[in-house]
């Protein structure tokens, strides 16, 4: 418990060493869904019926951005064969890694999310379910885009190879979070496509770290 503590650790002071790169993913968030009120006009009803489609794209596109990185440092500097001897399984490696991604990326965007949702017109009351789906989801997208990414790791003369994996991987959390807070603002039964989603993060929970270890594993061999 104590090493995974430490890859924790050590993956929040990487993010504040490099801070900019945080900082740059939050700005690409609210720079990218504030130009669709000005291109769309600031029609009210009609920003508050597209905004939960937009800001699940956004969050996607925002959380994917800084996903390469997670493992490519310690990669190219052959630190990560370091740390793999330190007495972690690498399944243990790419969960404590994939964690602190959702720390460093989710969490700020989760944060980030909440005026732009005001600005898009959501409705004070719909704000906590909007949150909650938000924080299921990106807790998906760290754990399935870090898998993608451990896939990838040594497969370096391919740089589509990420999109082409995480992209359709994707495509249900965001369909499944979009249509709670669509259910919602639309006063329709949520439930069942919260449940949808919940169910992706439980299958992607056990299932993802085991992966991206084996992925792991072999990039280091």
């Amino acid at each position: 418990m104590r090493i995974f503590l430490f890859f924790i650790r050590r993956e929040i002071q990487l993010s504040l060493k490099y801070s900019t790169d945080s900082l740059g993913t939050i700005l690409f968030f609210i720079l990218i869904a504030s130009l669709f009120p000005l291109a769309l006009g600031p029609e009210p009803q009609l920003l508050r019926q597209i905004a939960p489609g937009i800001l699940w794209v956004c969050v996607l596109l925002a959380a994917l951005l800084p996903i390469e990185r997670l493992f490519n440092h310690e990669y190219e500097d052959g630190s990560l064969e370091q740390l793999m001897l330190l007495g972690l399984p690498p399944y243990g490696v790419a969960f404590a890694k994939m964690l602190g991604h959702w720390l460093t990326t989710g969490l700020p965007l989760l944060i980030a999310s909440i005026p732009l949702a005001l600005m898009f017109n959501f409705p004070y009351h719909a704000l906590p379910l909007f949150i909650l789906s938000l924080m299921i989801g990106t807790g998906c997208l760290s754990l399935l885009g870090g898998m993608a990414t451990c896939i990838a790791l040594g497969a370096r003369r391919s740089p589509f190879l990420l999109p082409l994996l995480t992209f359709p991987l994707l495509t249900p959390i965001i369909i499944f979070g979009a249509m709670i807070t669509d259910a919602q603002l639309h006063t329709m039964n949520y439930m069942p496509h919260l449940q949808l989603l919940g169910a992706c993060f439980a299958l992607a929970l056990p299932l993802c770290p085991f992966v991206a270890g084996a992925g792991l594993k072999l990039a280091v061999e």
